[in-house]
């Protein structure tokens, strides 16, 4: 009888872990109060990024959050493939920095099945379906655009020449790249003396700044400015133009986004003209919004930094606190 017993009782706990291993509602890594993160990175293709990876890193660490982190090497196929990969480790929750804006509703909807909420970071997917992620937080690269515009209009304004312009793209189909070109375009369209000559995408890279920016030279001898997408970039061009025996801020004005410490000291020697601020320090406001999510709270769709722009005067202010 006793045999019988312990059999029975001994069965019922098998069937209770079972229930329990099943995971009901469930979303992810073990139940021991520590949030395990998985988290996809575009890649380390420039010093904004870098930065980007750090605090990320560092702030999952203050947090106390297990950070499962994986380098796309800015490719869509390595990021879906992580993502599926954390889907499999039942993390808790999910973020990533998109590579590009189009094709991820499929993973999305396996993750949304898995019931792990997701997060976009820095980057935005043009999904229509928005419940496939809790929030985006990061710049609105739409108003870092028009703010490059606007510096140009009020650096022509009362000047009647024209103004060739070229244009080092972030990388195709990528978030930044499309609104950045997007807000630039938006605020000098309406007036006729701004031309844009040429345009070609860069990939962010600092190498590929400097190749695009030999063939423009090669191609228009009468360029008067650069919009570069990013710091890094403009850097590369800067090689370019002083190759060929321009000087960068005078010859051709440029104009870059992000503000990292190589493309404000460029600013501050006066071979940048204008920086908007793009900042990579997300991480203290990921950690604080994946805990937000896995609590229930309610939290906003969209989340934008906080950002400002830099003239060389206000850069050479800055840079001996600049801390990326």
């Amino acid at each position: 009888m006793l045999r019988r017993w312990s059999a029975a009782v001994f069965g019922g706990v098998l069937f209770a872990a079972a229930l329990t291993g099943c995971g009901g509602d469930d979303a992810g890594g073990a139940d021991d109060g520590k949030i395990t993160m998985g988290f996809s990175q575009v890649g380390a293709e420039s010093g904004w990024r870098t930065a980007n990876t750090k605090s990320i890193q560092e702030a999952a660490q203050a947090a106390g959050v297990d950070l499962k982190f994986s380098d796309a090497q800015q490719k869509q196929e390595n990021q879906i493939s992580a993502i599926r990969s954390f889907i499999a480790q039942k993390v808790d929750i999910i973020a990533f920095s998109p590579v590009v804006v189009s094709g991820w509703d499929p993973v999305l909807q396996e993750a949304k099945r898995a019931k792990i909420p997701v997060i976009l970071t820095d980057r935005a997917v043009d999904s229509k379906d928005t419940s496939l992620y809790k929030t985006f937080i990061g710049s609105d690269f739409i108003l870092e655009g028009k703010k490059a515009g606007e510096w140009l209009v009020k650096e022509y304004q009362g000047k009647s020449e024209t103004v060739n312009i070229v244009e080092l793209q972030g990388t195709t189909n990528s978030a930044p790249a499309n609104e950045r070109r997007s807000g630039f375009a938006d605020v000098i369209k309406s007036d006729p003396k701004f031309k844009v000559i040429a345009s070609q995408d860069g990939d962010f890279k600092r190498i590929n700044g400097k190749e695009v920016m030999t063939a423009f030279l090669r191609a228009h001898p009468d360029i008067d400015v650069l919009f570069a997408h990013n710091d890094d970039m403009g850097l590369g061009a800067i090689e370019a133009i002083e190759a060929a025996g321009k000087k960068p801020g005078v010859d051709i004005k440029i104009i870059t986004v992000d503000a990292i410490k190589d493309g404000m000291t460029a600013l501050a020697a006066n071979k940048i003209n204008f920086i908007v601020e793009c900042s990579p320090l997300l991480g203290p406001q990921l950690m604080d919004l994946a805990k937000k999510v896995l609590n229930g709270e309610t939290i906003p769709t969209r989340v934008v930094t906080e950002e400002t722009t830099f003239t060389p005067e206000q850069a050479k202010a800055v840079l001996p606190e600049r801390k990326y």
